[in-house]
């Protein structure tokens, strides 16, 4: 057979060889590229520039590590990948430091022009709060707040520098997005600001999910109450239940018969456990044991009111195992604020179910009051050992 039959046979095996070893090339050259660029110092980066001249994020990197070239590099970047938001950023940035403020705005409008997530307009608003222009801040800040990222509250934290005006801040940034309103509430409790997030919180009720948004309301009622703050910790309380986010009761007090597990809020009841004494909820009401080992003061249930100014009776029914009487337990109606005990009931120890009752008066200056089961050892008898079962509670109001 003639070379010039064996020719395109010989072509053929010639492509072949020659596309496997450029495959070979390209896939070495693209391991040395990314060891060196994972290495990430000034020299390595070089290094991947002089395999990969196009290569934008190369450049972009290399800015960050080399401060005297760093304006040219960025340039060189946002040529060769016009899409390299964080390049424009960063030469808006650097333009700006150098007094070059047409530049900075239009690199850092060109950044939000190809990227239209959350840093360059998180970018942009901070560019215009630095040139005191509040206009066009409040105009970015919306605009970031519109896609909110995993942790908001630097941009409430410029929010709040430019006005600590709550409605001034919900009425130009705050949406119906319920994870910017939930990032928001934390932001307010982390300032401790409980009146502005119990301002808040109803339209998280509105957006939200009781199961995910469920607790953080709960905390800002516990927070509302810390406050004493008890129109809004009320109020909060008022719309969960009737928005049917918690399963409670409109009487008082809530879970009248502890059949239900309690919630954790202060207007449910709170539960104590110390060594020596442990209680539980159940069909058969509060079951409390005591081993004797028990602290010789201490809260075994306690639940926050919020009550008008009148007369009232606590009525109750329990029964006692093994507890001798004038030992120690009973209820106290406490006002929050001053600490002050408006009322105390008899030693509770029967035998048998017996019902009880304990009045007491709230006045116009009350506007919490702590119902509270406690224990005090009696002075001249031991600790008691035994069970207590409280099977119901109820107030009732004299008008």
């Amino acid at each position: 057979m003639s070379f010039l039959d064996r020719f395109p046979a010989i072509a053929l095996s010639t492509l072949v060889v020659s596309g496997c070893l450029w495959g070979m090339w390209n896939s070495l050259k693209l391991t040395r590229t990314d060891f060196l660029f994972r290495q990430d110092t000034a020299d390595s980066l070089r290094s991947v520039i002089l395999l990969e001249p196009d290569d934008s994020d190369a450049y972009s990197r290399l800015a960050q590590l080399d401060e005297t070239h760093s304006t040219e590099l960025l340039e060189t970047a946002l040529s060769l990948n016009r899409y390299n938001a964080q390049a424009a950023i960063e030469l808006g940035l650097r333009y700006e430091a150098d007094g070059d403020y047409s530049r900075a705005e239009k690199f850092l409008l060109q950044a939000f022009s190809v990227d239209r997530t959350y840093r360059p307009r998180w970018s942009l608003a901070n560019y215009y709060l630095r040139r005191d222009n509040i206009p066009a801040f409040w105009t970015w800040a919306r605009q970031a707040a519109e896609m909110p990222s995993d942790d908001m509250g630097a941009l409430f934290e410029l929010c709040w520098r430019v006005s600590p005006d709550p409605q001034q801040i919900t009425a130009n940034i705050l949406s119906d997005n319920p994870e910017l309103v939930r990032q928001y509430l934390r932001f307010l409790i982390g300032r401790g600001s409980m009146r502005i997030a119990d301002s808040v919180a109803p339209r998280l009720v509105r957006v939200g999910n009781p199961e995910t948004d469920g607790p953080l309301l709960l905390s800002i009622v516990n927070g509302l109450v810390a406050a004493d703050d008890a129109p809004g910790a009320n109020a909060l309380w008022k719309t969960l239940i009737g928005q049917h986010w918690v399963l409670a009761d409109a009487m008082l007090p809530n879970n009248p018969n502890f059949a239900r597990p309690p919630l954790p809020t202060n207007f449910d009841w709170e539960l104590s456990s110390y060594p020596g004494l442990h209680s539980w909820t159940g069909t058969s009401g509060l079951e409390t044991e005591f081993t004797g080992a028990q602290p010789e003061n201490c809260s075994i249930a306690e639940q926050i009111l919020v009550l008008m100014p009148g007369r009232y009776t606590m009525n109750y029914s329990y029964r006692t195992v093994d507890i001798a009487p004038d030992t120690g337990i009973q209820w106290q109606v406490i006002d929050v604020k001053s600490g002050a005990v408006l009322a105390n009931s008899y030693g509770l120890s029967s035998d048998a179910l017996t019902h009880g009752a304990m009045e007491f008066s709230v006045g116009r200056d009350t506007s919490m009051m702590r119902l509270r089961l406690t224990y005090q050892r009696a002075i001249g008898t031991p600790r008691i050992s035994g069970t207590l079962v409280i099977v119901s509670t109820g107030i009732a109001s004299h008008l």
